[in-house]
């Protein structure tokens, strides 16, 4: 299955989804900051997330009860591939470079990056 990309309100419903496992609409709304959007926006939301094929629900009387089917590692994963590719330019060498530019990480920061990188060499040798 090809993952799409989410809009935040539906990235929003993901993410409390993914926390809580399996909810109803209320108890999604019940777990979002004030101001709480209105309960028939929520049930908008989960509704095109089911169609986009992130979640399914099972049905019990007139409630429905809403279920993860993609995971939070998949999701991030596909951003995360999305990212290096728009960019980056698939270069890892430019996203080290920009985070450290841009985070003005200092000579310790950078001592760590490096000391992971020896232990990630170590592992795959």
């Amino acid at each position: 299955m090809k993952i799409k990309e989410l809009t935040k309100a539906e990235e929003q419903v993901m993410q409390l989804l993914w926390q809580l496992e399996e909810a109803i609409v209320k108890d999604i709304l019940a777990k979002m900051p004030d101001p709480k959007p209105a309960y028939n926006t929520v049930s908008t939301v989960v509704r095109v997330l089911e169609g986009k094929g992130f979640i399914d629900h099972k049905a019990y009387g007139n409630s429905h009860v809403y279920f993860p089917l993609i995971s939070e590692a998949q999701y991030k994963k596909f951003t995360f591939d999305k990212m290096m590719s728009n960019y980056f330019s698939n270069s890892y060498e430019s996203l080290v470079s920009f985070i450290a530019d841009e985070k003005k990480l200092g000579i310790k920061e950078l001592n760590e990056l490096t000391q992971l990188i020896d232990k990630l060499k170590n592992k795959r040798s």
